[in-house]
């Protein structure tokens, strides 16, 4: 885990923190953790390609089926 030191906050931001985080009942550092991850969270799990298309190119307008898969998988024949 790391440490962040933060210099230069006015007393009155501190209290402010204070204040909000006794409300909360944490500690000010678990106050400032709490504000840092809901201001940034973290990244939602990444998708497979053919998701990240898919969700890409949703709202087009344009519905496409998948082929349907009859009969058994063909060799490519190169000539």
């Amino acid at each position: 885990m790391a440490t962040l030191t933060i210099r230069g906050l006015d007393d009155a931001m501190l209290a402010r923190l204070r204040i909000q985080a006794a409300r909360h009942g944490h500690s000010m550092e678990a106050e400032v953790r709490a504000i840092l991850t809901e201001q940034f969270p973290p990244p939602a799990t990444p998708s497979g390609l053919g998701t990240s298309i898919r969700n890409r190119f949703a709202g087009i307008g344009v519905e496409l089926e998948p082929p349907s898969r009859k009969g058994s998988p063909r060799w490519a024949e190169f000539d």
